[in-house]
């Protein structure tokens, strides 16, 4: 089991390997005053107003997209990596420019095709104390920084027109049921979801459909909000049948 040890100047994390927290998060164990948290508080709305003035003004201008999710942890000798830049290259293809997280891994690979497919690369990086960094394929002026998560994911869903996910983890799940629950609770239209990989989604979808739909927490046809792939061409054919039979507009 996980757990926190605390010396003098460091913080750590103990879970078979550790590594330093960085300083911004150790910061957080320290107690703070009611003043100090109402202040902070104020002024950190100014900061998220700002990111979304920023992210608005950058991706108004970027045209259709899809955004392309997946692990940051997967090295371009993987699979899965080259499938992602066959994917995003072929989406260019038809039209669609890509936006990615910026970072390395699935997204890397997300912005490499769309750079080798002559389309937009967009990048939306988050700022973490381990882990993420620009990647080299992103278009001047398409790189921007969030330290926010929930802002950045409203840049995802605001300027896409559709989604495909590849393998990942906690932050590929967390984008992925953010764009199913604004496609399910009418918030957002309903724009294509693709799942790229059935055996890596196996377990999941038979948890939805065992667990979720049996017990009443979603229906059954809810699961009809995405589509299973394992190849380039099915994850960029279910895009291309929906824009072929519906226009192409923006989200908003």
């Amino acid at each position: 089991m996980s757990k926190i040890s605390r010396g003098k100047g460091t913080t750590k994390l103990a879970t078979g390997n550790t590594f330093e927290i960085d300083q911004k998060v150790q910061n957080s164990f320290k107690e703070k005053t009611w003043d100090e948290t109402v202040t902070k508080d104020s002024w950190m709305v100014f900061k998220i107003m700002a990111e979304f003035v920023d992210g608005y003004e950058k991706m108004a201008k970027i045209g259709p997209c899809v955004s392309l999710f997946g692990s940051a942890r997967l090295q371009e000798d993987d699979d899965r990596y080259k499938l992602a830049v066959e994917i995003a290259e072929k989406i260019t293809e038809i039209g669609f420019g890509i936006i990615t997280g910026g970072g390395p891994g699935i997204m890397e690979a997300g912005n490499r095709g769309a750079h080798q497919g002559g389309g937009k690369s967009i990048g939306l990086n988050i700022d973490l104390p381990f882990e993420q960094h620009f990647n080299p394929y992103i278009d001047k002026g398409y790189s921007i920084d969030f330290d926010y998560f929930f802002v950045r994911k409203v840049m995802f869903v605001k300027y896409s027109q559709g989604f495909i996910v590849m393998p990942g983890g906690f932050g590929t799940l967390d984008e992925l049921t953010e764009a199913l629950t604004l496609i399910q609770t009418n918030k957002i239209g309903r724009f294509p979801i693709v799942l790229v990989g059935s055996k890596f989604w196996s377990g999941l979808l038979h948890w939805f459909k065992g667990t979720l739909v049996e017990n009443g927490m979603i229906a059954e046809t809810d699961l009809e909000l995405f589509r299973v792939v394992d190849t380039a061409d099915e994850a960029v054919a279910h895009i291309k049948a929906f824009y072929d039979k519906y226009s192409v507009n923006v989200n908003f």
